[in-house]
């Protein structure tokens, strides 16, 4: 199991465009603070983001990603320049993207509050490309099942930006992880099987560096330590298990490696301050 595939995997993204329209100058959108994460696309024409008090310009086929909470403001010219309506039009596509997972994902650390992909650089992702052609088609066309498509294309939109955010940060500490031989070898056993009682002298034998060093190495390069990490990587395997199948609680315990009901529950409720149960009802009809 490829570790990096195993995490993209569990993760639960939701998102939806709710703007694609030609705007003529002059024009400001102004964004407020939102938990929502939010991307535009510039379709033709160009604008100017003010970010963090900064300003950049983006032409057609750029892409701007922000993170939640991120003010900022798009206009057809710069601050402080008045154009008197002689610029160009512009075809906006907007939509916003949240990561449902309450439980922290290391991939989270590499995503920047901003993220600008410049036309060029979004030509040698012809699959991202491609899909938001066609995103911004389905949402002009607003046809039978057009809505379902837009969002699950959005969710691709989102995959690919971390994706791509993730061989930006090449120094990021996770990639480094995922980058060095012992380390990135403990992963796979972590990832491959959660339900074993894994113990720092059991990791460390198999990519043969003494317990000491590897715990330090791990925690360096990870971000916390064994065991943070692998209660972590069991509960995100426990709630796809608990929204995705109608297994007895006390089996997807065991499936995830715990012995008994109540050792699970409680450290179930401990990461996400409810009960298997409860979680469960959530996703019942």
């Amino acid at each position: 199991m490829e570790v990096l595939s195993d995490i993209l995997r569990a993760m639960r993204v939701q998102g939806s465009v709710y703007f694609c329209d030609m705007l003529d100058p002059p024009w400001t959108q102004t964004f407020e603070a939102s938990p929502s994460a939010g991307f535009h696309m510039i379709r033709r024409g160009e604008c100017w983001a003010t970010v963090h008090g900064e300003t950049e310009y983006l032409g057609p086929g750029d892409l701007i990603f922000l993170g939640p909470q991120t003010e900022h403001v798009l206009s057809s010219e710069p601050p402080g320049r008045d154009s008197q309506g002689r610029g160009v039009r512009t075809l906006l596509l907007c939509g916003y993207c949240d990561f449902l997972a309450d439980i922290p994902t290391p991939l989270l650390s590499v995503m920047p509050d901003l993220t600008i992909v410049r036309s060029e650089e979004l030509d040698r992702h012809p699959f991202l490309k491609g899909t938001f052609d066609q995103l911004s088609a389905e949402y002009m066309a607003s046809g039978p099942g057009s809505e379902l498509i837009v969002n699950k294309l959005t969710e691709i939109v989102l995959i690919e930006l971390i994706r791509i955010n993730f061989c930006r940060e090449a120094g990021s500490p996770f990639l480094l992880a995922l980058n060095d031989k012992s380390v990135s070898r403990a992963l796979q056993f972590l990832h491959e099987h959660p339900e074993r009682s894994w113990t720092i002298q059991d990791l460390a034998q198999e990519v043969g560096l003494s317990r000491a060093a590897f715990a330090k190495r791990f925690k360096a390069l990870v971000g916390e330590t064994v065991f943070q990490y692998l209660t972590s990587l069991r509960m995100q395997r426990a709630r796809q298990l608990l929204r995705d199948t109608s297994l007895p609680v006390y089996e997807i315990g065991q499936r995830v490696g715990y012995e008994s009901d109540l050792a699970f529950t409680k450290a179930f409720k401990k990461q996400s301050g409810q009960t298997p149960r409860q979680f469960r009802l959530q996703y019942q009809i």
